[in-house]
């Protein structure tokens, strides 16, 4: 199915998506932005390499085969994604299985390559090499296919990337490592091919695991709409599914069900949870004429709902939509890695033929020529270059996970370790999220109207009347014994108790949130309540001030509550903000110049989420907020986030560290393999010691978090 959704404000313009499974590196970017930027009536081409898509900004005349097979010419098999916007499956799985081979037979071979280093000869070398062979032989052509068949699909297009000198050094060194067995010569390299293959498989594995584990944010947003509704026809009711739904129908929507559609209310009223969508803390009362939308939850009675927009036109599908295009901006943090791969295949190629050539000339024979050749291509290989990046991310990732703060994206380290903006949701984020009845007030109530208060609260679903339940009964408090329960929409709780009668309402005028206890015949108690502050919120924001990062409040909330929480931080603070609203004002501070961080929680901050630089969640976020973060902290302390800051910097010094390693060792071997002072078994070593040693330097970061 086509996703095609026409641009606000580019009437003249359509957007496609395509998904584009082949993507792994930023060559391969590099070339889907080329090859659709080639086709007459494409505007743009942006790329979202995590979630492996290609946003197409098209003339509308520009059909869609012709995009798909612009994309197919460069070599990329691509599909136009759904309307459900399903993310791609594991970029990480596929590489699993050909990891477990490669480091079972390495394992093996090494043992029985310990006997011919330690001078086994004659018949007994050549058994070994002949069981190397037939261990290794099949485990090389199974674990080097994901190499394998980039590397034929660039070649077939007449290019190149940096898996063709991978095969290519794989392919020769195993096919002379045959022809040496067949022959009973010294020597064989089955032992340093599948060593080579094993790091490179398992630093691309890592960098995939990441990839994965930051692409299920819109996916989970969808979810949070009902699946379908109760539609009223001809004094019937029926169920049908959310995307059968058509403007017109009427929905009945009962209490304690989510909607499916964007709405007014025609019938009824009540309280509904908007808090997903706004980030409002409080219920909002929505009457005959007011306008509800997909995804909030109706608390408290039945209403029916004409049906405005349905499907893709929700409010809640544009927020989807507006999540989606923003993590296209993510391709533009590259890794490092990545950037210097473009040049690798080219310079592998030269150095290896240069080497050939050169000792062709020198009159070594042809023999000894293509050994000294495979010996460049081994140790060039960038098995070092490649774990540079995803092993300082895991370990670091690691010992934030033992602070209780997951990172689901480890590209995010690098991003979060540049931000100078810090842009905090109020509810949920530098609160708790969940209003509690003020405990001075609790402590004054008197013992029968505590009791009538629970008696009342506990016949409601409101969330302050849950929140007023359960502080009272931690208190010890017992519901009083209560006659003629009935609660009104908008009025609140009524009954009799000893024959008096009793009611917990909404206050007529009060500021803030609040609960108002009448019991005829004694006095009206007012309630407040009030969110808290998440611990060491003070500690935190120094601690951001410090790392040169300005926080600053960007909420959904009404004025008066983002004002008081201002107060109480010293933050300044913009409230009312729809999800729109949160990523304009992102997009304003990177336009101009600054790094974005955004903490948030809710559905309403999804957008902004993905639009910023790096965005962190709490643990106690929706499943939407959680997804579209980069990082979540599991525990109530706002410490997390500067702690976060503090061990992407860290990180991101181990990253450079980590490349200085490994380009400094690729200029001190190369030249030793070009001169011939290097065996393919020896440059495999020396590969693999180069790797090892960017392991260990990684692991410095095991303490990254203190």
């Amino acid at each position: 199915m086509t996703a095609l959704a026409r641009q606000a404000g580019q009437s003249a313009l359509e957007t496609t998506v395509l998904v584009v499974p082949g993507m792994h590196c930023a060559g391969c970017m590099a070339k889907v932005e080329r090859g659709l930027g080639g086709v007459s009536g494409v505007a743009s081409a942006r790329v979202n390499l995590t979630a492996r898509q290609v946003r197409v900004e098209h003339d509308p005349a520009v059909a869609m085969p012709v995009l798909i097979d612009a994309l197919s010419a460069a070599g990329f098999a691509s599909q136009p994604r759904g309307q459900e916007l399903t993310p791609p499956s594991s970029a990480a799985k596929p590489l699993l299985a050909p990891l477990a081979v490669a480091g079972f037979a390495c394992m093996n071979v090494m043992l029985l390559s310990v006997s011919i280093w330690s001078g086994a000869d004659g018949s007994t070398r050549d058994l070994f090499h002949w069981l190397s062979a037939g261990i290794g032989v099949p485990a090389i052509i199974y674990a080097g296919m994901p190499f394998f068949r980039s590397a034929w699909g660039a070649v077939k297009r007449g290019s190149t990337n940096m898996d063709v000198p991978i095969s290519i050094g794989v392919i020769l060194a195993t096919g002379l490592s045959l022809y040496e067995t067949v022959r009973g010569a010294p020597e064989a390299w089955f032992d340093g091919t599948l060593m080579l293959l094993l790091f490179l498989l398992a630093g691309r594995a890592l960098d995939a695991a990441m990839r994965d584990r930051a692409r299920a944010g819109v996916d989970a947003l969808l979810r949070q709409a009902a699946p379908g509704a109760m539609v009223v026809t001809r004094g019937e009711l029926s169920w049908l599914a959310a995307p059968d739904l058509l403007a017109g129908m009427i929905m009945r929507v009962a209490a304690g069900e989510r909607l499916a559609a964007d709405g007014e209310v025609i019938s009824g009223a009540s309280w509904f949870d908007q808090s997903l969508l706004t980030g409002e803390s409080a219920p909002v009362r929505a009457a005959t004429g007011d306008r509800v939308l997909a995804g909030t939850l109706n608390l408290e009675n039945p209403v029916d709902v004409r049906v405005e927009a349905a499907g893709q036109g929700t409010t809640l599908a544009e927020i989807a939509r507006l999540m989606d295009a923003s993590g296209q901006t993510r391709s533009a943090y590259v890794r490092i890695a990545d950037r210097a791969s473009r040049l690798y295949a080219p310079a592998v190629h030269s150095l290896a033929a240069l080497t050939f050539i050169g000792w062709m000339l020198a009159g070594a024979g042809f023999y000894q020529a293509l050994v000294h050749a495979i010996a460049v291509l081994i140790i060039t290989c960038p098995c070092a270059l490649g774990l540079a990046v995803p092993v300082a991310q895991v370990v670091a990732c690691g010992a934030l996970m033992k602070r209780g703060i997951m990172v689901k994206d480890g590209s995010a380290l690098e991003r979060i370790a540049t931000v100078d903006r810090a842009l905090l949701d109020k509810t949920g984020t530098l609160t708790m999220g969940s209003p509690l009845p003020d405990p001075a007030v609790l402590e004054a109530l008197p013992a029968d109207a505590a009791a009538v208060a629970v008696g009342l609260a506990s016949h409601s679903r409101h969330p302050l009347s849950r929140a007023l339940v359960e502080a009272l009964a931690a208190r010890g408090v017992r519901p009083a014994d209560l006659a003629d329960v009935s609660e009104e929409a908008g009025q609140g709780l009524r009954a009799l108790w000893q024959g008096r009668v009793v009611a917990l309402r909404r206050p007529e005028a009060a500021s803030g949130i609040a609960a108002v206890l009448e019991i005829a015949g004694q006095p009206t108690w007012l309630i407040p309540f009030a969110d808290r502050l998440r611990p060491a919120t003070g500690a935190a924001l120094a601690g951001l001030r410090a790392l040169g990062v300005e926080p600053s409040i960007l909420s959904g909330d009404n004025a008066a509550a983002v004002a008081e929480v201002a107060q109480a931080t010293g933050l300044t603070g913009q409230s009312a903000a729809l999800p729109q609203d949160k990523q304009a004002e992102i997009v304003r501070l990177q336009a101009a110049g600054h790094k974005v961080l955004m903490v948030g929680d809710g559905l309403n901050d999804g957008p902004a989420l993905a639009a910023a630089n790096a965005s962190i969640a709490p643990g106690t976020a929706s499943d939407v907020g959680r997804q579209a973060a980069d990082l979540v902290f599991l525990g109530d302390s706002l410490d997390a986030i500067p702690c976060a800051i503090r061990a992407a910097r860290r990180t991101m010094r181990v990253v450079r560290e980590n490349f200085v390693l490994a380009i400094g060792y690729n200029v001190l071997a190369v030249p030793l393999a070009m001169a011939g002072y290097v065996t393919p078994l020896v440059a495999a070593i020396a590969m693999s010691t180069s790797s090892l040693i960017v392991i260990g330097n990684s692991l410095r970061l095991a303490g990254a978090a203190r």
